[in-house]
């Protein structure tokens, strides 16, 4: 993949190809293993390793601003941090999702979901993660790799993950994303 690399960025970034077309010329590229390589040469920097160990570092501060917000913003973050639960095949998740997003199947009330998969303009691209963290972390990688744009209702999620967690143009902060760095580091 490497060695097609030059080859595979210039179709992302010209052609625009549709997820289902591009998964089936490119199929390696749908694996975790690859996503990680792909985000390495695109970043130059480690997509899972760095991702966990930014959370970890920043989890106990962000989780202290986030249960801290009260009112209409307040109740939308916890909305937004639930996840729902589904007994749902994953074909329906392909169904359902339209531009993307990540899905869990849980049976029977189980803590563990037993798939976490990510769809990307319906199609399932990569499935099988241990938790939605990985899905979330696959999914952003995805993003860069497909050279995507931010979904419209997660786009200030993605653009902190993306600028505070990654630091990738981290110089250039949305006043909102500015606000939540200042408290993070006070």
């Amino acid at each position: 993949m490497e060695k097609t690399f030059s080859h595979r960025r210039l179709e992302i970034v010209e052609q625009r190809p549709m997820i289902g077309e591009f998964k089936n010329r490119w199929p390696a590229l749908f694996q975790q293993s690859e996503v990680n390589a792909e985000f390495l040469r695109l970043t130059t920097k480690p997509l899972q390793s760095k991702f966990m160990a930014q959370l970890d570092h920043f989890s106990d501060k962000l989780i202290q601003i986030l249960k801290s917000k009260g009112g209409v913003k307040g109740q939308r973050i916890k909305a937004v941090l639930a996840i729902k639960d589904s007994d749902s095949a994953a074909e329906d998740a392909e169904r359902d999702i339209k531009v993307m997003g990540i899905y869990t199947i849980r049976r029977d009330g189980n803590e563990k979901p037993e798939d976490v998969g990510i769809v990307i303009e319906g199609i399932k691209v990569l499935n099988n993660f241990g938790s939605v963290i990985m899905g979330f972390i696959m999914l952003f990688g995805l993003i860069y790799a497909l050279d995507l744009s931010f979904p419209d209702n997660l786009k200030y999620t993605f653009e902190f993950f993306q600028k505070i967690i990654m630091n990738l143009d981290g110089h250039k902060l949305n006043t909102k994303i500015q606000q939540l760095k200042i408290k993070l580091f006070a």
